[in-house]
């Protein structure tokens, strides 16, 4: 992540009272403190721009085999830098974690789309805006497959070879704003200003995309 953004230095965490600590000595540290087979909370020192980064075990399934899995969430400030190196960023934590796909999208359309999951017992509901419902992982029949669409997608090489990814006779318009990674996987980039479900291009791009993708949500049929 440092590498993907210049002059970036996560070397703080905070205290339970959100106070900042500097970390001199960083991966000694986290090599010290990894708890329930993840690593702590790691921050940059610059609250108008701030940066953060942590990592932990999800104990529940990608999908119908249910095998925990690991996480990482970061957070970049939504100003024109952090936009700017966004796409590279999430590449680097992709790569470097060996994840099978994530997502960099802004906050109040990562909320909307998370109302997408729905059940009739666990999670009733309708999701929003007309999107697609999607399933619970339970319900997904790979780990690979996303669970959802974002601004900006990873997708390893075996996430795209299990949505069918790339195929240049339907996928022009998204190749034209993605990229290969070194691995073999890609990053995908649904719209070209930071995705606003306000604006119905936007939006539109959004339901293009879960149309294309069946598999993604665990929508396609058995």
């Amino acid at each position: 992540m440092e590498r993907a953004l210049p002059g970036l230095r996560l070397g703080w965490t905070t205290s339970e009272k959100e106070d900042l600590i500097s970390l001199p000595h960083r991966d000694e540290w986290v090599a010290s403190n990894k708890a329930g087979g993840g690593f702590p909370f790691l921050c940059n020192d610059d609250d108008a721009h701030l940066v953060t980064i942590s990592g932990w075990e999800n104990p529940n399934g990608l999908a119908a085999d249910g095998a925990p899995h690991f996480e990482i969430h970061a957070q970049l400030p939504f100003d024109a830098a952090g936009i700017a190196a966004a796409a590279d960023v999430l590449a680097a934590i992709g790569e470097g974690a060996r994840a099978y796909w994530g997502h960099a999208t802004p906050f109040n359309a990562t909320v909307e789309i998370s109302r997408q999951t729905v059940d009739p017992v666990r999670k009733p509901g309708v999701p929003p805006r007309g999107l697609p419902a999607l399933r619970f992982p339970n319900y997904i029949r790979s780990p690979e497959i996303p669970r959802r669409l974002g601004w900006l997608n990873y997708w390893s090489a075996a996430a795209a070879r299990a949505i069918g990814f790339p195929d240049p006779a339907h996928d022009a318009e998204l190749l034209s704003r993605s990229r290969c990674t070194a691995t073999g996987g890609w990053v995908v980039q649904l719209t070209e200003a930071p995705l606003d479900l306000d604006d119905s291009t936007h939006l539109d791009a959004l339901k293009r995309a879960y149309e294309r993708f069946p598999e993604i949500g665990g929508r396609a049929a058995p």
